[in-house]
């Protein structure tokens, strides 16, 4: 069995792009498509071949990834743009975007109907893990269609993991990692500014909480930017709206109450209709200054 693959890639973005040159020093042919130029020239420089449209970065491909915003843009460039329509008969999807699982399901039933496979395979790690070929791969899909794609997903994560043999349970699970996510880290702006509010050195008491029990992996990746008058953008308040969103509609799916996902989805909802969606999610911080009157000449900033 050759595990070296023709790939058509759609999505070139901060994550997107590092995983199709991921692809290509693996050794798989990669065709992209991105709307942004810029993209497309630096996947060109790295040995990637560019397309004018999806359809003919799809056409002889085994495999397509799709490293789109939602569900709603990989139907648009599936349907809409020809996408489908073009790969082989047989061919696999992989749809690495975070998705409500229903709509995961329904879309893998439409793929199915064409004659190719839709695989359900979320990620996680971020820019980082998407640099560094590091990601988190959560799978769902039949056996057959997981180890057909697995060559390709191993170029683009060192943790795949094979999570159900329905398209959707991938979703489902990475649903479940965005709530924790989404909570710890609502959680620790909570924290944080609580100490702001009560007059405590920002810097000391992260250091802190950052080395006790009470710590957590967002707390100590998120906080040093919580204090950070303007921290770089890693990743931006409205994908935790969405998240969230996702994944309270899970919840609401099997009937589960999830209030403490909830009560977090309306701190970044806050802090997103204050104008700020587009800020690092570490500012949901400044959604629970606001709400406690917290304003800056009243805090410390971290000197670093």
């Amino acid at each position: 069995m050759n595990d070296k693959k023709r790939v058509a890639f759609v999505g070139l973005g901060s994550m997107g792009l590092p995983m199709a040159e991921n692809l290509i020093r693996a050794g798989h042919a990669v065709r992209g498509f991105d709307v942004r130029a810029a993209a497309m020239e630096t996947l060109a420089a790295t040995g990637g071949i560019r397309s004018a449209n999806p359809a003919e970065a799809c056409s002889g491909a085994d495999v397509l990834v799709l490293m789109v915003v939602n569900a709603e843009q990989a139907r648009s460039v599936l349907l809409e743009s020809g996408a489908l329509s073009s790969l082989p008969q047989g061919a696999h999807i992989c749809l690495m975007a975070t998705c409500p699982p229903d709509e995961v399901k329904r879309l893998a039933d439409e793929v199915e109907a064409s004659g190719r496979v839709l695989v359900d395979c979320p990620v996680s790690g971020g820019v980082v893990g998407a640099k560094a070929g590091a990601l988190t791969i959560m799978v769902g899909a039949p056996e057959k269609a997981y180890h057909a794609v697995v060559p390709v997903l191993q170029a683009m994560g060192d943790k795949v993991f094979h999570c159900g043999p329905e398209q959707g349970q991938g979703a489902v699970v990475k649903a479940i990692n965005q709530l924790l996510c989404g909570v710890h880290l609502a959680t620790a702006a909570e924290a944080l500014a609580l100490g702001e509010k009560a007059g405590v050195d920002a810097a000391t008491l992260l250091e802190i909480v950052s080395n006790s029990a009470a710590s957590s992996w967002m707390l100590k990746d998120r906080g040093p930017r919580m204090i950070t008058k303007t921290p770089p953008v890693t990743s931006a308040v409205d994908i935790f709206v969405k998240d969230l969103g996702i994944a309270l509609a899970t919840g609401r799916s099997v009937s589960m109450a999830l209030p403490l996902a909830a009560a977090a989805h309306q701190m970044f909802l806050a802090e997103s209709g204050s104008g700020n969606g587009l800020e690092d999610d570490s500012q949901v911080i400044a959604a629970y200054r606001r709400l406690n009157g917290i304003t800056l000449h009243k805090r410390r900033a971290c000197s670093n």
